[in-house]
């Protein structure tokens, strides 16, 4: 398969209302980012697009607080040295390169960084359906 550039886009699932899209390169990726609804300290979800696929390709947790956790055989834990931890390799295909997310109220602020940029999802749908969706562009 040849890497394939894609397009992120996040939508509302009711009515596929684009609230933001970008352009991916292979190999490119973005982070989901909130602010965890207890402890406060911000989690990241991190994707790559792998020859036109989404992948969970790592996360970070910034503490092992309130049940998040690091699950053997799923990645490989690797201190931040701030007393959290990177989930490397995952690896994980996102079944249908897509999606739904419920942004929480800007107390968790639910964004997408996408290089230099950052979108709160909260801020444009809070508690409402959000498709998160990379589609390879020979497939628009």
């Amino acid at each position: 398969m040849t890497a394939a550039a894609g397009t992120l886009t996040a939508s509302l699932a009711g009515t596929g209302e684009v609230l933001t899209e970008a352009q991916v390169a292979p190999g490119d990726g973005w982070c989901v980012l909130w602010r965890h609804s207890v402890q406060g300290f911000e989690v990241s979800d991190c994707y790559v697009n792998r020859e036109g696929r989404m992948v969970l390709d790592r996360s970070h947790l910034p503490d092992f607080a309130a049940g998040l956790d690091h699950i053997p055989g799923r990645g490989t834990q690797i201190s931040d040295g701030q007393g959290g931890y990177w989930i490397e390799d995952l690896d994980e295909p996102v079944p249908g390169n897509a999606y739904i997310l419920r942004p929480g109220s800007m107390k968790v602020d639910h964004r997408l960084r996408i290089g230099d940029r950052e979108i709160s999802l909260s801020a444009l749908a809070e508690h409402e359906r959000v498709r998160i969706a990379l589609t390879p562009d020979e497939a628009r």
